[in-house]
């Protein structure tokens, strides 16, 4: 479905004007990948890392956010290979199997991404406004079964891009004609709906609650200071990534596939303008496993504190380890010097 095949001897000029792979593209896709990876890949390692060795009393924000650092290195382990095909000018030279399987990922990725986030606000909703229910409702082998759900829900849902196409392709993430687009169009408002309008609608219902909690209620205004500042770390950062990496990625894409099913034959430079956005919000929409990071830190008290505790042991162990050198090479200094001084001793007699 997102991989097409070029034949030079019977494109056109005019076609090659609508060519889907120009150099800003490439150039774009090629900077913000590069920066990605490390980032991502790299920040979410150690949040799981944290997660799973130095959170010892798990709760259900904790099992969201491992499911969450997941999916973002997940997609990170595929931005290799989206470097080396902008890089090499949108040629594919990997087998097929790999190009379905990173749209695959990319979709997986974002969807999980908003539906974990809505999961954790739904948490803090109930964690501020049902304090008392909280403690029964929410359990993590319940979070667990959510986010199991969301999985199956989510790769159900992405099943299409996993669908062999044509082969000997040298083009990926580029449907090979107009009735891919189509089948496009019609997936995208199945996602914009159920991935994007219904989950940030539920986050806005959470939030507004939260807040009006927050300045109405005396129970909640008498809670511990570091809850309140966790609800408001985690509005703004989730709030964030929603306005700057999902909400202009859907919008775009919805206006590109109309321009392009619906263009006519002289609406070339429409659709490059439309490429050029969506190509922008597109960069942005996969930041946004860079931005998790954030959120673990400033909203997650629990890996705060295993994240600080996890850096003072490795300081520690790192002291521990020059002062054991230190003291073995004093230790090698003195038998040495002992025995070079019994031989000189023993040559004297």
């Amino acid at each position: 479905m997102f991989t097409s095949t070029i034949s030079p001897g019977i494109v056109s000029q005019t076609n090659l004007s609508c060519d889907n792979c120009t150099n800003f593209k490439c150039m774009a896709y090629t900077i913000t990948y590069i920066i990605m990876f490390p980032v991502g890949f790299f920040s979410n390692l150690a949040a799981l890392f944290v997660f799973l060795r130095h959170t010892p009393k798990k709760s259900a924000n904790i099992v969201f956010m491992t499911n969450l650092a997941i999916s973002d290195i997940s997609f990170s382990l595929t931005l290799p290979f989206r470097i080396t095909y902008y890089m090499k000018q949108c040629h594919w030279v990997f087998p097929n199997w790999m190009c379905r399987w990173c749209v695959f990922s990319f979709y997986m990725n974002l969807y999980t991404s908003v539906l974990f986030l809505m999961g954790l606000s739904v948490l803090r909703y109930i964690a501020v406004v049902h304090p008392i229910r909280n403690k029964t409702l929410v359990t993590v082998r319940r979070a667990s079964v959510a986010c199991l759900c969301i999985w199956v829900f989510v790769a159900l849902m992405c099943i299409p891009f996993l669908l062999p196409g044509e082969y000997n392709k040298i083009r990926c993430f580029e449907p090979g004609n107009i009735k891919n687009w189509n089948q496009i169009l019609h997936l995208n408002y199945m996602a914009l709906v159920l991935g994007f309008l219904i989950p940030f609608s539920t986050i806005l219902v959470c939030y507004g609650c939260i807040i009006r909690a927050l300045f109405t209620s005396q129970k909640v205004q008498s809670s511990n200071r570091n809850q309140r500042l966790r609800s408001v770390y985690l509005i703004v950062l989730v709030l964030s990534t929603f306005l700057l990496c999902f909400l202009p990625y859907h919008v775009v894409r919805t206006v590109h596939l109309h321009v392009t099913v619906g263009m006519v034959q002289n609406s070339c430079s429409l659709k490059l303008q439309m490429l050029n956005v969506t190509v922008l919000t597109l960069c942005m929409a996969s930041a946004n496993s860079c931005l998790n990071p954030l959120l673990y830190y400033f909203a997650g008290e629990r890996f705060r504190t295993a994240f600080r505790r996890a850096s003072r042991r490795r300081t520690f162990s790192s002291e521990n380890e020059n002062s054991f050198r230190l003291s073995l090479h004093r230790a090698v200094f003195f038998f040495t010097h002992v025995s070079v001084t019994a031989g000189l001793q023993k040559k004297k007699l």
